[in-house]
């Protein structure tokens, strides 16, 4: 089944030339974990992957949806990634606590660290860990969405490995020269949810270029400069030596530069991907949740109900839009047609003995 966007609300970043195609959460779920399973991947961990994907795409997050289906298959085929690694927690002989991912795919670590994280802090009130030696991490608000709603407030940020993802230009330059290095933070919230801000310190984050170069999309204006330094919407400038913008010019450009010094400094040297700091607090120590509910809904319902400017329809609260994208889509992702063919060629070419 195909639709034309401009019949269908569908908030992407993505300008495409092209149809979408409706698949079921079911189907996708089906079809990417045979892919993870077929490259390798334990059955634990190609059913975390796949549903984190397709759980993003439900969220409207298809910069961290199914398509990364292609670039974690190739990283895995051209070794990049461990198929068959699975995290594990320790206490280093530091007194401190970290993650090691084994140099295989991020999101069943980073699962892995935030439920190591709130039963450390249920004991304790706050605890930190690390998170090393990971591939992509898929969409950190999903785990502080999750997190929140048990009642912990949650900071995590990381970067590192400048040499393989130089992809940002310094704020005044005109060259890649770090990460994305993303920010994430979630705390329970009102009667709609947690507030969950996930972020990239660029102007827009790595996965909406891969989604555009997949699509054959455009991307929105201010985001990117091709090798001269000139503004672009194409991504295949992107891949061609250009560069992404920081977020917010000087703003993003110092949370990058902080988030860098803490993987490499702190925690580094970084392997595989990057590395991360997490810190996790148990919100009960400082009030119980009715009352911080109550508190929470008395701030989260003044901003709502906030006149809106020219141009948009009303003020939004950070996290609600994902979890409203997710209840409105009953179970169906539309995705851009081209990137769901290259799914499933991927799927039938690893069919083949």
């Amino acid at each position: 089944m195909s639709f034309n966007d401009q019949a269908f609300e569908f908030h992407s970043k993505l300008e495409l030339n092209e149809k979408r195609v409706m698949v079921t959460e079911e189907d996708a779920k089906h079809i990417v974990q045979d892919i993870f399973h077929r490259l390798g991947c334990p059955s634990k961990t190609a059913t975390m992957v796949a549903e984190h994907l397709t759980d993003s795409n439900l969220c409207g997050m298809e910069s961290h949806g199914l398509m990364r289906t292609l670039q974690y298959a190739e990283q895995f085929q051209n070794g990049y990634l461990i198929p068959e690694a699975e995290p594990c927690f320790r206490k280093t002989e530091r007194g401190t606590y970290e993650i090691d991912g084994g140099g295989g795919i991020g999101i069943p670590a980073m699962h892995l660290a935030y439920e190591q994280g709130m039963s450390e802090a249920r004991k304790d009130g706050v605890t930190a860990l690390a998170i090393r030696n990971v591939g992509h991490t898929g969409r950190l608000g999903a785990f502080a969405d999750h997190a929140a709603e048990q009642g912990y407030l949650t900071i995590i940020f990381g970067g590192g490995n400048r040499e393989k993802w130089r992809q940002v230009a310094p704020h005044g330059g005109a060259k890649a020269m770090l990460p994305t290095n993303p920010y994430c933070l979630g705390i329970p919230g009102g009667n709609q949810g947690p507030v969950v801000i996930d972020i990239a310190t660029s102007s827009i984050a790595g996965g909406w270029i891969y989604a555009a170069e997949s699509a054959g999309a455009l991307i929105p204006e201010g985001c990117l400069i091709d090798r001269e330094g000139n503004p672009s919407r194409n991504p295949r400038h992107y891949f061609e030596g250009g560069a992404i913008l920081p977020a917010g010019k000087q703003k993003g450009y110092a949370l990058a530069l902080v988030a860098e010094i803490m993987a490499e400094a702190l925690l580094g040297p970084s392997t595989t991907e990057a590395n991360w700091l997490l810190l996790v607090i148990d919100c009960s120590r400082y009030r119980g949740s009715d009352s911080m509910q109550h508190a929470a809904e008395n701030v989260l319902d003044e901003i709502r109900n906030c006149p809106p400017a020219p141009g948009f329809e009303r003020v939004e609260i950070p996290g609600e839009r994902e979890r409203n994208c997710r209840k409105a889509s009953q179970g169906k992702i539309h995705v851009p047609s081209k990137t769901w063919k290259q799914i499933l060629d991927l799927k039938e070419q690893l069919k083949k003995p």
